[in-house]
């Protein structure tokens, strides 16, 4: 089918239109230019808009012109009045959609004869000075075209067609649907005055008042929500210099994690980002432009297609084509062949800032020379992994020691999740108490007991399709921070045996999307002994990212457990472990100290192997010795900073905020929907997750890889200039939002 995008663009709207309460089911025509063609994807003439199929739009030429297409709709044709719609295109090259519906309070101001006056600043922005009245004449005759032409022409972005509806232009799909909102604003407002207006008396019929009158109200309670929710901006005077990594001093090499330091240089006001996360979710979305867009996905179609080409491979051997649940998939994954410091390097050449540091792990720059070279010498001697004890096991266990106190015992395993399996499985064991708590919308890996309230928090079991029913029935979730549900939680867990453990990520859920306040996880350690529970800190991310004293070192507040991934081995494969107490890990005893009763079951061949605990040792040392994790810290401050000040420069409703080199960028907010208010979660997931998703395909098409398009690790390798090469390119993509 030809021109499927720009088809798939036509259907959108209609959908959202319809979804807002725009659009009723009239027999109006939407329309999108397609880029490179004197044509445009149209609605065909009487049909039902929330039917619409891509396959039913149909395609038109400037002159008016039906061009079927054996792949289409298949005998649907265009309304004659989308004629209409090539006099616009012809005369506007800034307009790339358009939309023409019938609504009732058009009818109301053309029976009046009344074209609205500039009522507001926004208005005259967007659609013009005066909305205009023009005449109406039978459908695709002359004398309508050249009423519409003319009027096309002044560079009014609205217009009525008395007694035939509106029409709103735009220069991309989002463009021409806000404008037809704020035109049915405006109108209604109108309308109103009209009605009100001292010494006149209007007579407008029943119906189109009814319909007017409830419509403003639902309006009315829309925008008075958006303006209390709103927040100002965070301010950052051009003046202001940004902060640098240059004055971050060369460690003593006798120095403790808390003479080295942290990343987290301010801890951020964890009440201010809330407000402004939730006032982010209450507007409507501002993503690309449609011009924009295309471009993105041109990029990829043009510049990545050795990329393309093995993902497509890998789709025929490889479930999904993909396997790290990290991968960047939209509009398809890009293949990388080099990795080295902040730089990424794909199949094609292409060179990307690499702010997604396999996800976090890689705190001292990836493929990092140093440490590579000394695990080089240990592999010589060993080889990978020999089945049984290496020195490098003992010698990783120390130093997590020495810059973790806390850490009596550490046991080595092959990931996060094996680790939060083997911590939970060790709580009870030690405890004799069956359920465990976690915060909602937290990631602990995949195991079946911790899929269960899983990035939405509240949905219980929704993502825990083929894990059985007893797998999850003695898990339990708390939302975020709310301290007075998880002790109820804790004392219904009383008559269901108790509670073994309460895990939390001491940043928040999703490494700090949803962040906690600086006392909450000295309040969770107090519940936890109050019931005697253990507390298990997941640090996959937050361990040595945070500062070599991790998270546990940073808040003051002591664990009974620990879980390690990624970071533990700095960025080499089979990258997990659990820590702790000595009595509590003591259940991981092996055969050498049968004495201390039961043992829990856990193993696995290349668990504790000689080149993940060498790489793991090497690269502790390394971070102590650079300083990395402030170095890191200080880079993800720098990047923040410009990032609000860019956001505050283009007007956009983002939000940027940082814990140290863990920075977060929100462009949708979708992490934070949860099933406290199911009927926005479900109506609003799938398009905030789609405009992530387009955000990240943008940055990426200007030479930055992020998490998920919202979060970015930092790196010791990410000097000044890096940040401010990245913060140009930042700069490029917002001047590209709709809107701006």
């Amino acid at each position: 089918m030809k021109h499927r995008l720009s088809r798939q663009h036509v259907v959108d709207m209609c959908r959202t239109m319809l979804d807002r309460g725009y659009l009723k089911a009239t027999e109006g025509n939407v329309s999108v230019r397609i880029p490179g063609h004197e044509l445009y994807a149209v609605t065909p003439s009487n049909y039902d808009y929330d039917k619409m199929r891509v396959e039913d739009i149909c395609i038109v030429d400037f002159n008016g012109k039906h061009v079927p297409d054996p792949g289409g709709a298949g005998g649907l044709v265009p309304s004659i009045e989308c004629g209409m719609h090539a006099n616009v295109y012809r005369e506007r090259p800034d307009v790339n959609a358009i939309v023409h519906t019938h609504q009732p309070y058009a009818s109301a101001l053309a029976f009046l004869r009344k074209p609205i006056p500039a009522l507001t600043d926004e208005q005259v922005r967007f659609l013009g000075k005066e909305v205009a009245i023009i005449d109406y004449a039978p459908s695709g005759t002359g004398f309508l075209a050249k009423n519409v032409q003319k009027k096309v022409a002044s560079g009014d972005n609205a217009f009525i067609i008395a007694n035939h509806g509106v029409v709103a232009l735009g220069t991309d799909p989002a463009r021409a649907v806000f404008n037809m909102a704020l035109l049915e604003k405006v109108s209604i407002a109108y309308l109103m005055a009209l009605t009100s207006e001292a010494g006149k008396v209007y007579t407008i019929p029943d119906t189109i008042r009814e319909i007017a009158f409830s419509k403003l109200k639902k309006d009315e309670k829309r925008i008075a929500a958006q303006i209390t929710e709103a927040v100002e901006p965070v301010r950052v005077p051009d003046e202001e210099e940004l902060p640098t990594s240059g004055t971050v001093e060369a460690p003593a090499e006798s120095a403790s994690s808390a003479e080295l330091g942290y990343s987290i240089s301010e801890y951020l006001d964890v009440d201010d980002t809330i407000r402004r996360l939730k006032a982010l979710v209450a507007q409507p979305l501002r993503g690309l432009r449609h011009d924009a867009l295309l471009d993105t996905l041109n990029y990829f179609e043009t510049k990545c297609t050795a990329s393309k080409e093995i993902t497509e491979r890998a789709k025929k051997r490889i479930p999904g084509g993909v396997q790290h649940n990290l991968a960047f998939n939209y509009p398809f994954p890009l293949a990388v062949d080099k990795a080295e410091g902040a730089y990424l390097t794909d199949r094609d050449g292409n060179v990307y800032i690499d702010f997604l540091q396999a996800g976090g792990p890689t705190i001292l720059g990836s493929n990092y020379a140093p440490v590579n070279e000394r695990v080089a010498e240990v592999i010589r001697e060993s080889g990978p992994v020999t089945g049984l004890f290496h020195e490098y096991e003992l010698k990783l266990a120390e130093i997590i020691n020495q810059y973790m106190p806390h850490i009596e015992m550490y046991r080595s395993l092959g990931s996060g999740t094996e680790a939060v399996m083997a911590a939970v499985r060790a709580a009870r064991a030690f405890t004799k108490k069956k359920m465990v708590i976690k915060v909602g919308g937290a990631y602990h890996g995949w195991s079946d007991t911790m899929v269960y309230g899983l990035r939405v928090p509240g949905s219980f079991r929704m993502n825990a399709k083929g894990i059985p029913f007893g797998a999850t029935g003695r898990t339990r979730e708390a939302f975020p921070h709310d301290l007075g549900l998880l002790k109820r939680k804790l004392i219904e867990n009383r008559v269901r045996g108790g509670t073994a453990a309460v895990v939390v990520e001491p940043l928040g859920p999703e490494s700090g999307t949803r962040p906690v306040p600086k006392g909450y996880n000295a309040a969770v350690r107090k519940l936890c002994d109050e019931f005697g529970a253990l507390l298990i800190f997941d640090e996959v991310v937050t361990g040595f990212r945070t500062g070599l004293g991790g998270a546990a070192g940073y808040f003051g507040v002591t664990p009974d457990l620990t879980v390690f991934g990624k970071a533990v081995s700095g960025g080499y494969p089979m990258a997990g472990g659990v820590g702790g107490r000595s009595d509590v890990m003591a259940v991981f005893g092996s055969g050498l100290d049968g004495k201390h009763g039961a043992h829990i079951q856990v193993g696995g061949t290349l668990s504790a192997n000689p080149l993940s605990c060498a790489a793991g040792y090497f690269a502790i040392q390394e971070m102590a010795r650079t300083n990395a994790p402030v170095i890191a810290g200080r880079a993800g401050d720098r990047l923040t900073r410009g990032l609000q000040r860019l956001i505050d420069k283009y007007g956009l409703p983002y939000v940027a905020y940082n814990q140290g080199s863990i920075v977060h960028l929100e462009s949708s907010g979708v992490l934070m929907l949860d099933m406290r208010n199911p009927i926005k979660l479900f109506k609003e997931n799938k398009g905030r997750k789609t405009l992530m998703e387009q955000m990240g395909a943008a940055y990426a098409a200007h030479g930055i890889i992020t998490l998920a398009g919202s979060r970015m690790y930092t790196s010791m390798a990410d000097t000044d200039e890096v940040i401010d090469d990245a913060l140009s390119r930042f700069d490029q993509v917002f001047a590209q939002v709709e809107g701006v």
